[in-house]
């Protein structure tokens, strides 16, 4: 399913609460970039999106390509639109860096879902814990005609990936309830990157 969907990291965030970019972390003495490829195991083209001063971190050389944002400091929905820029698939998945629990069946699932559905835009997923719901922005997957809808949200200083969800032709679905917490887990924090090991 995934040969002709590129799979897309962002990686461009200064990591404040980390204290160092989350390029350059490490899990289990291996570069994060290189963990996430190893275990989504993708079948198609890979991108890596940096940004401005955070080039060519610690794995880069795995992806098919790097890009770089423009301009740095204005979050994922730049990322976002970076990638969509540069793809050359119909169809691009998108996760970040620092969701080591992502997989190709997030994606896949993702990418199934909007392929069923040839007029929508992009789709993120829901999911419900304990008794509310929240919407996860990443994992998504997208079509490049969404570019143009991204880049309005820029020009509008409107820097909120969550924020497409409610844009018409953007659409969220409901995750399966046993993809785990884990699939959800950010690492933000030094203390993030210990219970990783």
């Amino acid at each position: 399913m995934s040969r002709d969907v590129t799979l897309c990291i962002l990686a461009g965030g200064e990591g404040r609460r980390m204290g160092r970019p989350k390029g350059e972390l490490r899990i289990g003495g291996v570069p994060i970039l290189c963990h996430l490829l190893d275990q989504i195991s993708w079948k198609g083209p890979t991108m890596l999106v940096t940004a401005p001063g955070r080039e060519h971190p610690p794995g880069w050389e795995r992806f098919d390509r790097e890009v770089v944002d423009p301009v740095a400091g204005l979050g994922p929905l730049r990322g976002l639109l970076t990638a969509l820029e540069n793809t050359t698939t119909d169809l691009i998945a998108v996760t970040t860096v620092d969701m080591p629990g992502i997989t190709a069946r997030q994606l896949d699932f993702l990418i199934e879902r909007l392929r069923g559905q040839p007029e929508w835009l992009g789709v993120m997923a829901r999911r419900t814990m304990q008794a509310s719901e929240q919407i996860e922005p990443f994992p998504s997957v997208f079509r490049p005609k969404a570019k143009d809808v991204v880049a309005e949200e820029l020009q509008a200083q409107r820097r909120s990936v969550y924020r497409l969800a409610s844009i018409a032709g953007f659409h969220v679905i409901d995750a399966p309830p046993d993809w785990g917490e884990e699939v959800w887990k950010n690492l933000n924090t030094p203390l993030d990157i210990e219970s990783q090991a």
